[in-house]
């Protein structure tokens, strides 16, 4: 029993074991009532896991749970739901055939005399919690045709509409505009006035910092310290995590241009009642450079990407690859054509599920893996192997299913099946995103040595610290717009960000 009246769940030696692998070993945890209470750590470390059992999607293997000093047991979601448990999941946890409304009332319905779904209560609801949290979305949208940073204020708003005890986050803000964290954290701050115990997950440690009430951090499935936030700061957050404080290498000088890679011209794709998505954009990128794409959401970043892959057949412009007019060219003959895109819903667009995670690394490459008419499984071994290597992907074997690595290793298979298909244009749209500071650091450090090697390396990002720290050069994008392209050694945060936040003119600065 804990003698601390401001814990309201406590974990006591909580084990977890997969096949292979002991995602927790004995872990103590603690949320104390009306306090935002953070759990840091690499991916991989534990922290979705250790989350996972507290909200009944996962059962521990040992330890037990107590909820105001009560010993539970949550089997289910809807177990721990109904004692007060609530949670934000890393991964989408919604329905993209259901409207916004459906999705947010999905488990605990309106009725009408507890048949018929009252589903004007619903949306005005829906409505309300929208509010809220400051958007204006539709409570009959469709999720499915939600961009992703949309999608998480829905998984939000769905946590919100139930009554808590404990609210857990798990990277809450991965996907958010800098405005929608203003107001997410505004809404945890009511929920701590309340009484609420948030437990807040993120690799963003800034956030935190400013964020949190207290700390505690796991490593290697162990927790590892404790600490008051007040008293501890970032350095000793990265020290507690990985022993070293650093998130990139910034290159001291721009690189030599070398052979231009890629050549858009007044790519334009358009969209629905009459707005345009991407407008007239027209830049460059040389064999060796890194370009950073920033912007806020909705910016255009992410359609732009699509178009230059060959997942926009509407988009108009010319796109050329080394010189080659590929703009008619299907999605798989960009791909031997040498160019790959990283998306940034890792989920729903970059992995198979119910495949191992060799066989998601090698699927966008089979092609070049063949021996006639068969797939050379020995080489195939071989070249996954080597990729799992390179990145450092934290798995005990390739034939794992990929749904046992953490979000942060996902990412990574997502980055190394693009990098088995040997590309000469690499774009990676939000690639840092729920990845840990470490993952972080391996990300552009092999970003940077794919430039170093001859290859022309895109990134979009909404990070402005992964921009200045990360690119040799920075395109800014606003209502579909580019609005600023600078050299590295140009730019400063201020000015990118009132490139970002301009109206689209036509005017670069």
């Amino acid at each position: 029993m804990t003698s601390d009246e401001s814990v309201i769940l406590r974990a006591e030696k909580i084990g977890k074991i997969f096949p292979g692998t002991v995602a927790l070993d004995g872990v103590d945890f603690e949320a104390r009532r009306g306090a935002v209470n953070v759990l840091v750590g690499e991916n991989g470390a534990g922290k979705s896991t250790l989350m996972n059992i507290l909200a009944g999607v996962e059962q521990p293997t040992t330890g037990r749970i107590y909820l105001e000093d009560r010993p539970v047991d949550f089997p289910t979601v809807q177990a721990a739901a109904a004692q007060g448990i609530g949670i934000v999941f890393q991964e989408l946890n919604l329905c993209p055939n259901l409207s916004v409304a459906e999705n947010i009332f999905l488990t605990h319905p309106f009725t009408r005399a507890g048949i018929h779904i009252d589903r004007a209560r619903q949306a005005a609801a829906a409505r309300a919690l929208m509010g809220r949290l400051e958007h204006q979305i539709a409570p009959d949208t469709l999720v499915g045709d939600l961009r992703i940073g949309e999608q998480q204020i829905v998984e939000i708003a769905k946590a919100l509409s139930r009554d808590v005890k404990v609210l857990i986050m798990d990277e809450p803000t991965s996907a958010l505009s800098a405005p929608e964290v203003e107001v997410l954290f505004r809404v945890i701050r009511d929920l701590k006035r309340e009484g609420v115990a948030i437990i807040y997950i993120s690799h963003r440690l800034e956030e935190v910092v400013r964020i949190g009430d207290h700390i505690a951090v796991l490593r290697d499935s162990r927790m590892v310290n404790r600490a008051r936030m007040a008293d501890i700061d970032i350095p000793w957050i990265i020290d507690q995590m990985v022993g070293r404080a650093h998130l990139t290498e910034t290159r001291s000088e721009a690189p030599a241009r070398g052979t231009e890679v890629l050549q858009i011209e007044g790519v334009t794709l358009p969209g629905t009642g009459g707005k345009v998505l991407v407008d007239d954009v027209t830049f460059s990128v040389a064999a060796g450079e890194v370009v950073a794409i920033y912007g806020l959401m909705g910016a255009g970043r992410s359609e732009l990407f699509e178009c230059l892959f060959g997942l926009r057949p509407e988009a108009r412009g010319k796109v050329l690859l080394l010189g080659r007019d590929i703009s008619r060219l299907p999605l798989a003959d960009r791909i031997k054509g040498g160019v790959f895109l990283v998306p940034e819903d890792r989920q729903r667009d970059g992995l198979l599920p119910n495949l191992s995670v060799a066989r998601n690394l090698s699927l966008s490459s089979l092609w070049q893996l063949r021996r006639v008419i068969w797939v050379d499984r020995g080489r195939e071994d071989e070249v996954t192997r080597g990729m799992i290597d390179q990145l450092r992907i934290k798995v005990s074997s390739p034939d794992v299913s990929i749904t046992a690595l953490s979000g942060g290793n996902q990412q990574k298979v997502v980055i190394g099946k693009s990098l088995l298909t040997a590309p000469r244009l690499l774009l990676l749209d939000e690639p840092t995103r729920g990845i840990d500071i470490g993952a972080k650091a391996e990300v552009f450090r092999t970003m940077r040595q794919l430039a170093d090697s001859g290859l022309a390396v895109v990134f979009a990002t909404s990070d402005l610290k992964e921009v200045m720290s990360a690119a040799d050069r920075i395109i800014v994008m606003s209502q579909g717009k580019v609005t600023a392209d600078l050299p590295r050694a140009a730019a400063t945060e201020e000015r990118l960000v009132t490139a970002s936040t301009r109206a689209a003119l036509g005017q670069e600065i």
